[in-house]
């Protein structure tokens, strides 16, 4: 992929108003892309680098139906979703972890995640799903179960090999550091994450459909009740993929049209990337305004004297 001419335009901003007077501003950077890494429409640097985090997960879950593994051990696309997943380590989404690895005979002890505080086992962690999906592949592959999180190990190297062929540049451009789960993550611009999903959307790729259908049809495996991902998903009927990640990263996908969404709160805030994500998806009306509404009730109203006002908007190029 040929790099992108850097375009600045005028960022967003996220308001926190109590009783109608400010009290926080956050920064926020968002650009809208067709699969090719065309830059539509801009808020901020398109060129601005930062780990896509979690939102990665839909494309490390390519790599458990590009070897086959999904087949070969008889898993569905609940176990697809789960594999997507930044779950709330509910019964349910950790038996369907747990599901995964039962069908490939590994032992849940192998899981890399961490013990979430509180809770009594790696499968209620968030990164679960994913982890189990790459124990899947390297108990397919003979690949060593012991250190599959290491980025030099051959399952890591797959998946960085997967994504940089997606963005069209080679593997060693690409930088990986450890994401808090244990398992690399990788930094790339926000066009890179936007075409990603753009990519996802076209319905060119029959196994990125597979993950949209996966993602789609069980939104509350990946994320779980009342949770944005989830919310956004279910009330839009799968127009859109939504996938969350930390530190202010959020992408969605418009199915069926080609089209890629990524958002980068520079502080970090989670309730900023939400609203914005909303305001944008108004803008560009790829869902409904009952959805709309819906999603502001519960994502934008802070309390009763508390509220979030999104100033700016994309600027199309």
């Amino acid at each position: 992929m040929n790099r992108a001419k850097r375009t600045q335009t005028e960022s967003l901003h996220v308001q926190l108003l109590r009783e109608g007077i400010l009290e926080s501003v956050h920064q926020v950077q968002a650009v809208v892309c067709d699969p090719k890494g065309r830059v539509l429409m801009s808020a901020g640097d398109p060129e601005t680098e930062a780990f896509i985090r979690s939102a990665l997960k839909p494309f490390q879950a390519l790599a458990t139906i590009n070897a086959g593994t999904l087949d070969l051990f008889g898993l569905n696309d609940r176990d697809l979703a789960i594999i997507c997943s930044s779950h709330q380590g509910s019964v349910e989404q950790a038996r369907q972890a747990f599901n995964i690895l039962w069908h490939c005979d590994v032992d849940p002890s192998a899981l890399q995640c961490p013990i979430p505080l509180g809770k009594r086992s790696p499968l209620e962690h968030n990164c679960s799903g994913k982890h189990s999906g790459m124990l899947a592949i390297c108990q397919q592959q003979g690949w060593p179960l012991t250190d599959y999180t290491r980025k030099k190990h051959p399952l890591q190297q797959l998946i960085l090999t997967k994504v940089a062929e997606l963005l069209q540049i080679p593997p060693a451009e690409m930088m990986m550091a450890q994401d808090d789960c244990g398992a690399p993550t990788l930094l790339m611009t926000l066009r890179q994450m936007a075409s990603l999903y753009a990519q996802m959307a076209s319905n060119d790729h029959v196994d990125m459909e597979r993950v949209v259908r996966a993602m789609t049809y069980h939104p509350h495996l990946v994320a779980g009740e009342g949770a944005f991902d989830t919310e956004l998903m279910r009330l839009s009927g799968g127009q859109v993929v939504s996938k969350s990640g930390a530190e202010g990263i959020q992408c969605v996908a418009f199915i069926g049209e080609g089209l890629g969404l990524a958002v980068k709160v520079m502080d970090g805030a989670k309730r900023a990337k939400y609203a914005v994500t909303i305001a944008l998806l108004q803008q560009l009306g790829w869902v409904e305004g009952s959805t709309l509404d819906s999603l502001s009730e519960q994502f934008m109203s802070i309390d009763l004297i508390k509220r979030l006002d999104v100033r700016g908007e994309l600027t199309l190029l």
